[in-house]
């Protein structure tokens, strides 16, 4: 009995062979000849078996970023019975007037490992395939420690998906001060971090216009709707979004007291200039730096605004009252 090829090396066996032809290749040329199908199928494994294997390596495949092309019958695209698979070189390799150093290409490959798979994008997935197809010399040292960023919203992924099709979602929305949340219908165009927090950038439906949204103020479940948006809007969405957070902070400031040496000293440094008492820092919401500042406990004191002092005196208060007894 022939051993059983890993899932793995199958797949790598398909992606070989759809870059291998020009024209394309049957579903029945590729169970018949790519090693993986071949062998299940002299073992007795019955066809639609393997048809449903080689769908779910065509989906996983594409997942991680592999452009695998399905081509129909000429006279009608719609008619998948004779369908050709293939993979397109040029959509695969990295473009030939583009070329890396073994340094350059270590550096990538620790910038691609920095995000984590369930929260890169499949464009940026393809794109750190591509740069791994290209390999790293063997001599060159590897840096052999990578943080990870990921992300603990559950709403990010949907809106992700929703982002790269074109879909228009629907989310409760629950804003400070309001007691309920609101049903908001969002066509979302760009996910970006700011003063650490993962905000969504869309056009509201109901409100007709551009607004932002803070993820961990999305309630429950993203919806994903059957009504699409031009992609042609996602188009400089992400700078339009940073460029009005950015403004944003402008605007407002908060002048702080910060203990030298402390985690807080390190964290708020990176935003900060000195002021005459402490450092002034800019932000965007008196919420979402509240809840930061109280974190750091006594190691920062909010001289002004009264609003963002009242708003950690209050958080602290709280932490306080909920631990009232302990120990005892």
């Amino acid at each position: 009995m022939a051993a059983r090829i890993p899932p793995e090396e199958r797949q790598t066996n398909l992606v070989v062979a759809l870059m291998a032809t020009e024209i394309g290749l049957t579903k029945q040329q590729i169970l018949d000849s790519v090693s993986g199908y071949r062998q299940r199928a002299e073992t007795g494994t019955r066809t639609d078996a393997l048809e449903k294997m080689f769908e779910r390596d065509k989906d996983e495949l594409r997942t991680l970023g592999v452009p695998i092309e399905t081509i129909g019958d000429s006279s009608d695209p719609n008619d998948l019975r004779e369908a050709r698979y293939r993979i397109p070189k040029a959509e695969y390799d990295l473009p030939a007037d583009i070329s890396f150093s073994a340094a350059e290409l270590a550096v990538l490959q620790l910038a691609g490992s920095v995000w984590s798979a369930e929260s890169a994008s499949a464009d940026a997935q393809a794109g750190v395939r591509k740069i791994r197809a290209l390999g790293i010399d063997g001599d060159e040292p590897i840096i052999g420690f990578a943080p990870r960023i990921t992300t603990r919203e559950s709403s990010f992924a949907p809106l992700q998906t929703a982002i790269e099709e074109c879909r228009i979602v629907a989310f409760e929305y629950l804003k400070p001060g309001e007691s309920a949340p609101r049903r908001r219908t969002v066509a979302p165009l760009a996910l970006l971090d700011f003063e650490a927090r993962w905000h969504v950038y869309g056009i509201d439906q109901d409100a007709d216009g551009e607004r932002t949204f803070l993820l961990s103020r999305i309630v429950g479940e993203v919806s994903s709707t059957r009504k699409s948006f031009d992609p042609a809007l996602r188009d400089g969405a992400g700078e339009r979004a940073l460029a009005g957070l950015e403004d944003v902070a402008a605007r407002h400031s908060a002048l702080l007291e910060i203990t030298p040496g402390t985690e807080a000293a390190l964290r708020l440094g990176r935003r900060a200039t000195p002021a005459t008492q402490g450092f002034s820092i800019p932000f965007v919401d008196v919420h979402i730096l509240a809840d930061e500042l109280a974190s750091y406990g006594p190691e920062v004191r909010v001289v002004d605004p009264p609003q963002l002092r009242d708003a950690v005196v209050e958080r602290l208060t709280a932490i306080v009252a909920a631990h009232a007894g302990e120990g005892e």
